[in-house]
Formats: structure tokens, sequence, C-alpha cells
């Protein structure tokens, strides 16, 4: 059985948050832990932490270190070290990571490629 483990993070963890009254359309870039609540589509970028909330819906292709997904994404994912998916997470598109978990129950439709972060 695999599960996600998020570590309990609160709001309080993240530098930026996108509030779930708030729609973005274009690129987004950030450096510092992110927390989408609202709705993004295009491009998103970044060298830290993603989290994609219960009530978030995502359209965009996905760069970043960490990526959980608790809520919508669709969209490719390229991660540095992790990506995870909550039973509540749902999830269209590939996905690119050293590390992958999927928790029973959650939505996936694509493929996954796991690299060898040793190099």
């Amino acid at each position: 059985m695999t599960d996600v483990h998020n570590d309990a993070l609160e709001l309080e963890d993240f530098d930026t948050v996108l509030s779930p009254d708030i729609e973005f359309s274009g690129i987004l870039r950030f450096d510092k832990p992110f927390l989408i609540q609202g709705k993004v589509s295009g491009e998103i970028n970044g060298t830290s932490l993603l989290m994609i909330a219960e009530e978030a819906v995502v359209e965009a292709h996905i760069k970043a270190s960490k990526v959980i997904i608790l809520g919508t994404v669709k969209g490719n994912i390229n991660a540095a070290e992790k990506v995870e998916v909550a039973i509540s997470g749902k999830l269209t598109g590939n996905v690119t990571a050293p590390e992958i978990n999927m928790e029973t129950g959650c939505y996936f439709s694509g493929r996954c490629i796991m690299i060898d972060k040793r190099f």
C-alpha cells in the first residue's frame, strides 16, 4: 500500500498562497513553497514545493522540486525530487520524477517516468 506523506503541511508553511477565489492564466514562477487553492492555467515553474489543494483546479505544465496533489491537475509534471498524489487527487498527464507516490484511490491517467537522481 502506498500512502502520501505530506507531513501535515499547514497554511503557515507556505510563503505564497493563491486563494480559492483567484483565477490565474499565464506563466507562474516561484522560488519558495507555494500553495494553489484557486484555478490556474498555463505554465508553472518553480524551484521549491508546490501543493495543489483539494479544491484547486490546475491546467498547466508544471516544473518544481516537489509537487503534492490533493486537487485536480491536467498537464505534464517534471519534479526534481518527488510527486505525490493523495486519495483526493486527480492527475491527467505524464509525470517525470525520481520518486512518485500515488495513494490508493487517487485518479491517474498518463505515464510515469522515474529518473535516477543519483546522476
